[in-house]
């Protein structure tokens, strides 16, 4: 019977050893096949190598602007005068990692941290300022930084301070934009080496990404979820591609958030998931089958975790395939009676 619409024949799949039928494997959902499914899933771990990185004490580099004190002596704190804006009297480090301050000369600060610098500068003055007393302050950051791109509100460099600079910071900064990232898409990029990481297990308060600190030149990319997507076809509430943002989303999830079966339509026993491959020449595609009228049904459904580009069919009963088989041939039937009438008429 040859009816209107889509309908998936897997007596094909399992029977005619056609070569396009070789190309396809028919899998039922079952707790068998879950327990296999969730034994190769990944889990949400931090690579070790990320978190045994500790921070250290913060080195001084080129593009830095340094604020250095000397108490009782105005003219070498602030040489533009108190009025201006401290970033005035501020001292830029140059290029080649030195800076200039008076009586002193030249004073090479990268790659060093606060306490060596006021600690040079304090001895070299010394032959100049009776007992100085010197203090070091870094009015601007420049010379570390982290780069986060993607689905962020904020996206751009961000500086690295003296103050250890976690991920869970930086992304707080950046603000996610929930409703296009794709959070369990997460790229750190470090010394040449590219991490996946979850950011939806941060629900988990044990998360190890709580203890994740980064470091100069890291770079963060959060994808969008444009493509992150499965498609609901067939006899459902409402047929159309949803995207999602999280790891997993299970096949309960995606029905309920298309209406569910139609009940007057659909086929308990035709609920297909269908999952292409990227060299169907050499590894075949699968389809699952779930009988949706077993009890067991919502059960397993909800265990089974969709992928991207996934497509969830759900086939017509019977009875619909009928229904609309004889709602195509009425109307041709009668087209037929009017044709015959006419022509009874014309020879009368």
């Amino acid at each position: 019977m040859f009816a209107p619409g889509q309908n998936m024949d897997t007596s094909r799949i399992v029977r005619d050893g056609t070569a396009e039928s070789s190309r396809v494997e028919l899998l039922q959902i079952t707790p068998k096949l879950l327990a296999v499914e969730a034994a190769t899933e990944k889990a949400d771990e931090v690579p070790a190598e990320l978190l045994t990185y500790q921070p250290q004490d913060y080195r001084i580099g080129a593009g830095d602007v340094l604020y250095i004190t000397v108490w009782d002596h105005p003219e070498l704190t602030t040489p533009s005068g108190s009025q201006q804006q401290s970033d005035a009297n501020g001292r830029l480090v140059r290029p080649d990692g030195t800076l200039f301050y008076p009586y002193i000369g030249k004073v090479r600060v990268a790659g060093r941290n606060i306490e060596e610098v006021r600690t040079e500068i304090s001895s070299r003055l010394a032959e100049y300022v009776e007992a100085p007393q010197v203090d070091v302050a870094i009015l601007r950051f420049a010379s570390q930084k982290v780069v986060l791109t993607g689905a962020f509100a904020k996206a751009g460099p961000q500086p690295i301070t003296t103050t250890p600079l976690s991920l869970m910071e930086a992304i707080g900064v950046a603000s996610v934009d929930s409703t296009s990232a794709d959070l369990s898409g997460l790229q750190l990029k470090r010394d040449g080496r590219e991490y996946s990481l979850n950011l939806d297990a941060l629900n988990d308060r044990q998360s190890d990404l709580y203890n994740l600190y980064l470091k100069d030149g890291d770079q963060i990319h959060l994808p969008y979820n444009d493509r992150k997507k499965v498609y609901l076809m067939g006899e459902v509430g409402n047929p159309r591609a949803i995207t999602y943002k999280t790891r997993d989303l299970n096949l309960a999830d995606a029905l309920g958030s298309v209406g569910g079966l139609n009940q007057t339509t659909a086929s308990g026993k035709a609920v297909y998931v269908i999952r292409g491959v990227e060299d169907l020449e050499r590894e075949p595609a699968k389809v699952f089958q779930l009988d949706a009228q077993s009890p067991t049904a919502f059960i397993l459904a909800q265990r089974f975790n969709l992928q991207p580009q996934d497509v969830v069919y759900v086939g017509p009963a019977g009875i619909t395939r009928w229904n609309r088989f004889i709602s195509q041939l009425v109307p041709s039937a009668g087209i037929l009676g009017t044709g015959a009438s006419i022509k009874n008429d014309m020879k009368n």
